[in-house]
């Protein structure tokens, strides 16, 4: 596979050919950094057990630790990869997304058991984004990704938000760095849906009153 360190990518209106290179080295396994909502994510097929492992490498800490969001275009396609939602779920999913939130929920047999959370749940995201929306129809499936803030290191803002700064660090080790303009420096907020009540268990970029 040919690596190629950083491409630019505008929001307003993303270019057909880069967007097609990001889907092919995705295609083939590759590592890709995405701008999303919030911070910038290190981004893979589902496809790719061994890109997912890589991923946790960076991130610091084994697979089996590791907690990985699906980030989809649409919660049309989320829908897919989750169990039946009751009414009032649906509703919140709907006014939230697209946006800065993470919900936590029961996957169903389309997820991979090698993404799953210990209780069979897996984070769901759709981010307001255009670039990664674009990336992720044009795949035409979730891709599974987790931020670029490594667990085990003290990381200035700059080197979160920065595409450049996030190339400098890691573009030796991904196949390819989307610069997608500067990123928020803030998480999303998590949700756990899973439960019989809802539950923020981090709060983030995302307003939330349940």
């Amino acid at each position: 596979m040919q690596s190629v360190m950083i491409t630019k990518i505008f929001a307003d209106n993303p270019n057909t050919r880069e967007v097609r290179r990001v889907v092919d080295l995705l295609n083939e396994g590759g590592i890709v950094v995405v701008p999303t909502d919030t911070i910038y994510a290190f981004a893979c097929s589902m496809e790719f057990k061994r890109s997912v492992e890589k991923i946790a490498q960076l991130k610091g800490f084994s697979l089996k630790k590791a907690r990985y969001s699906m980030l989809c275009s649409s919660l049309s396609m989320a829908s897919e990869y989750v169990r039946p939602m009751d009414k009032d779920t649906f509703s919140l999913l709907k006014e939230c997304l697209p946006g800065p939130y993470t919900f936590v929920m029961d996957a169903n047999n389309n997820v991979p058991r090698n993404y799953l959370n210990p209780n069979k749940t897996i984070g769901i995201r759709v981010p307001d984004n255009n670039i990664l929306r674009t990336i992720i129809e044009a795949m035409g499936c979730p891709l599974i990704g987790t931020s670029v803030r490594r667990e085990d290191a003290d990381q200035e803002t700059e080197y979160l938000t920065d595409a450049e700064l996030i190339n400098e660090d890691f573009g030796n080790r991904v196949d390819l760095v989307v610069d997608g303009g500067i990123g928020d420096d803030q998480p999303s907020t998590v949700i756990d849906c899973s439960g019989s009540n809802l539950e923020v268990i981090r709060y983030g970029k995302g307003e939330i009153d349940l």
